[in-house]
């Protein structure tokens, strides 16, 4: 498949995740801010802030193409002189902390000696860890998984745990969620198979985030909760600024800051040496932000 074809389906995914989410939160509408690379190539920014369910969050679009620096190829490895690279990323940060932040993107690479890959991935953070939530999430996931590749699901999630992982916490992001990089033809599926699987896990993403608010918006909050949630916030933050390869990546090479950091929540906290009272909630989140736990295993 032609690689502006493909970047058209994600420029139509991006539309399809945008209206859904308008939907879900019910009040905020999406503000664009569409831009143009130097180098080549361009975006659609899509904010959207201060709704019935959503503090701050961003659709982002992305087609950008361009002689490869010299960066590029001490990073990616990369063997040629001119790049392709499309993909929209999300990240929503929900006021109520009895609702999770959610992050999704998927993205198409291509060399112009021919080499190509697809990546991606979604991992939901919850402020507060509810083992049936997660184990709701994952399943949704592994359905799409399951109908493109028989062990997709198992080698995903693994790859998750290791990717969203917070060092020097020692904790997960979150409880994680699938994540692939690098599938090519090599992976034995084409191209037009690897496409489709990163749409319907586009397509997926409202409609498991959906489920998600639904089983936390309805519970009511207050002062002890809303610090929490900033300093889980802070986690976050963290994540994406010292170890979250594609921000590093994006800054380091020119990218364009705005749009990259967008993940950014509007408030975060950080108190010093905080931890949390013993057989309390936000002592049973922090237990459970680590690899490996099986969440559809743990909720039978």
């Amino acid at each position: 498949m032609d690689k502006f074809l493909i970047a058209n389906q994600f420029e139509h995914l991006q539309d399809h995740i945008c209206k859904k989410v308008q939907e879900i939160d019910g009040v905020a509408f999406f503000k664009e801010d569409k831009w143009q690379r130097e180098e080549g190539g361009g975006g659609r920014t899509r904010i959207i802030e201060e709704g019935g369910v959503i503090e701050k969050g961003g659709v982002n679009f992305s087609a950008v193409h361009g002689p490869v620096s010299d960066l590029m190829k001490k990073q990616l490895g990369l063997d040629g002189k001119e790049f392709f690279a499309s993909g929209v990323s999300i990240v929503l940060h929900p006021f109520n902390p009895n609702v999770p932040i959610i992050h999704m993107n998927v993205r198409y690479f291509e060399m112009d000696t021919g080499v190509f890959w697809f990546g991606g991935g979604i991992d939901l953070t919850p402020h507060y860890v509810i083992p049936e939530n997660a184990a709701l999430f994952h399943a949704g996931l592994k359905k799409v998984c399951d109908r493109f590749k028989a062990d997709a699901y198992e080698s995903y999630k693994n790859w998750a745990d290791d990717y969203f992982f917070i060092p020097h916490r020692d904790e997960t992001r979150g409880v994680g969620g699938i994540f692939f990089d690098h599938l090519d033809g090599q992976s034995g599926k084409s191209k037009d198979e690897i496409l489709n699987f990163c749409i319907e896990l586009g397509q997926l993403f409202p409609e498991v985030y959906q489920q998600q608010v639904e089983l936390g918006k309805v519970k009511s909050y207050g002062e002890e909760e809303l610090q929490w949630r900033n300093i889980r916030r802070g986690r976050y933050v963290e994540f994406n600024l010292v170890h979250d390869k594609g921000t590093k990546f994006g800054l380091l090479t020119g990218g364009r800051t705005e749009s990259i950091l967008m993940s950014l929540p509007k408030e975060a906290n950080w108190f010093y040496n905080y931890e949390p009272k013993a057989d309390t909630a936000e002592a049973l989140t922090l237990s459970m932000l680590k690899k490996g736990v099986d969440w559809l295993g743990l909720n039978n």
